[in-house]
């Protein structure tokens, strides 16, 4: 039986993968890209393979979706560039039968924009926003295969264009004896049913990607890595203001990658590396470095700190309580914020 199930899997991540593959500003509904939990946004991308009951987790990676989850509810919310807000509510609850589910509502707010014609003559405003209705599901097969699924159904509206859409994530996790835990992830496969015009519609922002952590033994750090986009080889983006190479001191022309230095280049914007360090039972340290994120956002003259995340975690009674910061230009780091509740008395 758990073969069978992990054949059916694999199947359906390959065939999406093929179907799918496509990013870069072609597509419709990005903002389900967006890192919102805290805790992973630490850990510099939206994906993490951590088994440890956490829903903010369980939202990106559904095969980790537990039944200690149950009665268990989370608010997520970030403070972005410009006014921009967005977050999550989340709760959790587990059936006999059927198995654990994780009912969650994910929202953009871009704030109000002023309508204006060519002479800057202003006539009112209009808004815009994102919303996602997810439901989850996980299960575990054993005590080593898990596998889950998000249905997702989405709704979109800029002034007075309006979109609606349907994507589900598809997940499965193994975790080793020695404590590894390794997830393959194949997100926003799916449909826009209703265009925001009467035009071509738009595809969704597939993601395959393969994740893996473990907690070391003797030193209280577990060490995080995400393998992003395996559907897809080329994630450069060619800046004229920033090109890979740099500029020439004495020319000031752009210098152009050798093939070997290019082939690295491209390597190392698939890999999103971090790491959490435990001090005692209720504190934890995060961080990350995305080698694409600094590589695409950086300046040359400045690069800062852009591409790099941290934050920590308090656990307080049935409280976990969540913050980060990832630098994504000079211009400002967005704020992440999360709380996990046990809604269960008896749950510490």
């Amino acid at each position: 039986m758990i073969k069978k199930y992990l054949i059916a899997f694999i199947l359906s991540i390959v065939s999406s993968a093929f179907l799918f593959g496509q990013i870069g500003g072609k597509y419709a509904y990005s903002f389900l890209q967006k890192p919102v939990s805290a805790r992973v946004a630490a850990l510099g991308t939206n994906l993490a393979a951590i088994d440890d009951n956490d829903l903010g987790i369980a939202y990106v990676n559904p095969s980790l979706i537990t039944p200690q989850m149950s009665n268990t509810a989370s608010l997520a919310y970030v403070n972005f560039f410009s006014g921009i807000n967005y977050g999550l509510a989340q709760y959790g609850r587990t059936f006999n039968k059927a198995g654990s589910f994780v009912g969650s509502l994910q929202y953009v707010d871009y704030g109000r924009f002023d309508y204006a014609d060519e002479s800057g003559n202003q006539s009112g405003t209009f808004g815009a926003s994102d919303m996602a209705l997810n439901i989850g599901w996980g299960r575990r097969l054993d005590s080593s295969f898990s596998i889950g699924a998000n249905a997702k159904l989405i709704y979109s509206y800029y002034e007075s264009y309006n979109s609606f859409g349907l994507a589900v994530d598809v997940a499965g996790s193994y975790t080793t004896k020695t404590g590894w835990v390794m997830s393959l992830v194949a997100s926003n496969v799916g449909i826009q049913l209703k265009n925001y015009t009467s035009g071509k519609r738009d595809p969704l922002p597939f993601n395959l990607q393969y994740a893996v952590s473990k907690r070391l033994e003797h030193v209280p750090f577990r060490f995080s890595l995400v393998v992003d986009h395996l559907e897809r080889w080329n994630l450069a983006y060619d800046d004229p203001a920033n090109p890979a190479g740099g500029f020439d001191p004495i020319t000031g022309d752009p210098v152009q990658q050798s093939g070997i230095a290019r082939f690295a280049d491209n390597l190392m914007r698939h890999f999103i590396v971090g790491g959490e360090l435990y001090l005692g039972k209720n504190i934890v340290l995060r961080g990350s470095y995305n080698y694409r994120r600094r590589q695409e956002m950086k300046i040359n003259e400045r690069m800062a700190m852009v591409g790099f995340s941290w934050g920590f975690g308090i656990r307080v009674s049935r409280f976990q309580i969540n913050y980060s910061r990832s630098t994504f230009h000079l211009e400002g780091s967005p704020n992440y914020f999360t709380i996990i509740a046990s809604l269960d008395k008896r749950k510490k």
